[in-house]
């Protein structure tokens, strides 16, 4: 049976257990029976067909034959979409645009924002529960209107799995190289009242490929779905993720080509210690045929001690964040017309109290070693941060004609945020200034259009403008170091087009192509003065590409599925004022001021090509058994803005084995980086430093693994 059609069936099967599910206004219901289903976009069950945007679905029998070690495993496969591998499980993220920390995307668990806006961190995938999801959705570009700030490059949404209809229970348990070993432990039953529990446990443990880059985790999901009378379906979610993650640090030319085991900070150096608690409810009622309200509460509890690994060799530090959210997102759909159109009114709010706090350190070495520190008892910054949000948006969709569907939206929001400055009676220190205490205010709005054309029951193309928009961060503005008026910072604005294509051949081949171009305006960028690192808004950026998918169906036995992505991505109008008064600059030690202008410049750490490529195989008279082979593609890239330095990229080869012993018993195979090709998964240089950094891939490595359902 293909493989994707199966999926597919499983991802409608599961919507129909989906809280909120709408009556849909499809015009041939049968035709999206076996289609494929998506909630991000209208936070409702809805068929990709009548989605505007370039979105993919990854369902959990994708998940569990996958069975990801890291989320590059599972998302790489996604067109347009590139996660690399830090350590651990951290990561950062390419989706339109280039690999980076900036706050250009938005991580989803079961709709919700993972964190607040001004609080993202690019490793924030590890927070959520990955290899136990039902289902990950991947909306590429800006968000819809139901989505505000940092929904730029794109949306990952991981979908919890819903209780089950009868008692059932799962256990997965693996070993693999550099001390990996995971289990992954399930259940749930149905209640006496008609209500659902389930409950997900995921404990991993590595010691790492490099040295003294040890990691573990433990993830723990709850879940309660049923119906009342008087709250209609109700689905309530608690979260808690705890990482213990060593540090890991780059790598000069040498000992990345004769020694990549190496790591040059040993101990506690470069550590990161975080704790992410996550609670809500949703209450979905149908007030009749027509119409309904959904009113989800929820609550956020982050806390996070770390040593940035980046800092460590000009500006050692230790830092501790803790924050708390209180929101409501509320939503009212009603459908018109006769069924041929909807309109959902909205409105967000979200308030986050938060602390930060930081403490210098000294870092002790041996030779290039860093092995220990020692806390000074000096404050670099203590401050607290309360940020309100309030978001009122609208959302409507209209059948024009039979075969066209167009959609518009708006959405505004307003933040105000509450900065209180601890450390009033301490001295200025020039290469940490403090902001005075101060309270700013931000707002946006953000329109979206798109049209879709339906050619028939298999085919549709669709059109598309979204703009969105990123709110400074609270360490850009009140973290400064020797950055002046970074309170002054403006927020990253996007407009961006897309024409994209979805259909399938004679039940064989599925395909989605998308287009899209996208500019970018004051981009917040982070460069080294000297010896200290600066923000300011820089200008413009260009982002434009094609992203194709295909997956086909070659015969019972051969299945091949291709993700293809090329970009080109610019500096516009991209420029700052540098100044170095360090004697380390300039001819003979002399000051410099000069400003820097890199327009017409390829943007740096940019891949112009990615690509994923799979070949399974599953023997018609042996079909308990799945053979996958998976080419994986890093295209070449500028290391920095100057565009003088490149990574040539790489070439990857993993295999994969799944084997059903039984109907409840599945032994796994998994074999990465099967050719044993040195790569790096990050690699740049600052700018005017000829020295290239490196983040060693990991080696050719072997995981195990075995699941009981009972």
């Amino acid at each position: 049976m293909n493989m994707k059609y199966a999926s597919r069936l499983t991802v409608c099967y599961l919507g129909l257990f989906i809280p909120g599910t709408p009556v849909t206004f499809a015009e041939d219901d049968t035709n999206i029976s076996a289609e494929t289903i998506v909630v991000t976009g209208t936070r409702e069950a809805r068929p990709i067909s009548e989605t505007a945007e370039s979105v993919s679905v990854l369902t959990a029998e994708e998940i569990a034959e996958i069975a990801p070690s890291h989320p590059s495993e599972l998302l790489n496969r996604v067109p347009g979409v590139h996660i690399n591998n830090l350590g651990g499980e951290g990561h950062m993220s390419s989706i339109r645009q280039p690999l980076t920390t900036s706050a250009v995307y938005l991580f989803l668990e079961d709709g919700i924002p993972t964190r607040p806006s001004g609080f993202f961190n690019h490793n924030g995938l590890y927070e959520i529960n990955i290899p136990q999801s039902s289902r990950i959705e991947v909306i590429k570009g800006p968000g819809s209107a139901l989505y505000g700030s940092d929904a730029i490059g794109g949306i990952i949404n991981a979908i919890t799995q819903p209780a089950p209809e009868q008692t059932e229970y799962r256990l997965n348990t693996e070993v693999g190289s550099h001390g990996w070993t995971r289990g992954l432990l399930s259940g749930g039953t149905r209640l006496d009242n008609g209500m659902g529990i389930r409950a997900d446990v995921n404990y991993t443990q590595s010691s790492g490929y490099r040295d003294e880059s040890d990691y573990d985790r433990i993830s723990t999901n709850f879940r309660l779905d049923g119906k009342t009378d008087v709250l209609g379906n109700v689905k309530t979610i608690a979260s808690f993720t705890k990482v213990n993650q060593s540090g890991a640090s780059s790598l000069e030319e040498a000992d990345y080509r004769n020694n990549p085991e190496k790591n040059r900070y040993h101990g506690d150096i470069g550590f990161r210690e975080v704790d992410a608690f996550r609670l809500s409810s949703e209450f979905s009622r149908e007030i009749d045929t027509y119409s309904l309200l959904t009113l989800t509460p929820y609550y956020r509890h982050n806390a996070m001690t770390m040593m940035p690994s980046w800092m460590i060799t000009y500006d050692p530090n230790v830092r501790e964040y803790d924050f708390q959210s209180y929101g409501l997102m509320s939503k009212y759909r009603r459908n018109f017309w006769d069924d041929k159109g909807i309109l959902i009114v909205g409105i967000d709010v979200d308030y986050t109290p938060a602390d930060y706090q930081e403490d210098v350190i000294t870092v002790t070495q041996s030779d290039d070693i860093y092995i220990d520190y020692t806390l000074t008892g000096v404050k670099n910054y203590d401050f607290t941060v309360d940020q309100k949000s309030i978001s009122p948006y609208v959302h409507t969709e209209y059948f024009i004609a039979p075969q066209w569907l167009m959609t518009a939206g708006v959405r505004y929001d307003n933040f105000d945020v509450d900065y209180q400055d601890n450390l009033t009676n301490q001295a200025v220190d020039p290469t940490h200034l403090r902001p005075e205490s101060q309270t700013l205010s931000y707002d946006q709005w953000s329109p979206k259009w798109s049209l879709i054309y339906q050619y028939n029951d298999k085919h549709h193309t669709y059109l598309n403008y979204r703009a969105s928009f990123v709110a400074p961060s609270v360490g850009s503005l009140f973290r400064p170091g020797s950055a002046i008026d970074s309170t002054e910072l403006k927020p990253i604005t996007v407009d961006s087009f897309e024409w994209g294509f979805r259909g399938n051949f004679h039940d064989k081949l599925d395909y989605e192509i998308a287009i899209y171009s996208m500019k970018k305006n004051d981009d917040i960028v982070s460069f080294i003065d000297g010896e200290d690192r600066k923000v300011t808004n820089a200008g413009e950026t260009q982002h434009e590409g094609i992203e194709v998918g295909l997956d086909f169906m070659a015969s019972e036995e051969w299945q091949v599925a291709l993700a293809w992505t090329r970009t080109h991505q610019t500096y516009e109008s991209y420029s700052y004022v540098f100044q170095c008064f360090s004697p380390v600059c300039g001819a003979n030690g002399r000051p410099i001021i000069e400003t820097r202008d890199f327009a017409g410049f390829d943007i740096g750490i940019a891949p112009e090509t990615l690509g994923n490529l799979t070949l399974v195989y599953t023997p018609k008279y042996w079909q308990a058994l799945q053979l996958e082979v998976e080419w994986e593609h890093v295209g070449a890239y500028f290391t920095d803005e100057t565009n003088t330095q490149s990574y040539d990229g790489h070439e990857l080869v993993n295999l994969r084995v799944n084997y059903d012993v039984s109907p409840s018993t599945r032994l796994m195979i998994r074999v990465t980086n099967l050719a044993d090709e040195k790569y790096s998964t990050y690699t740049s240089n600052q700018v005017g430093d000829p020295d290239i950094s490196y983040r060693p891939g990991l080696p050719r490595s072997f995981f195990a693994g075995v699941t009981f359902d009972f």
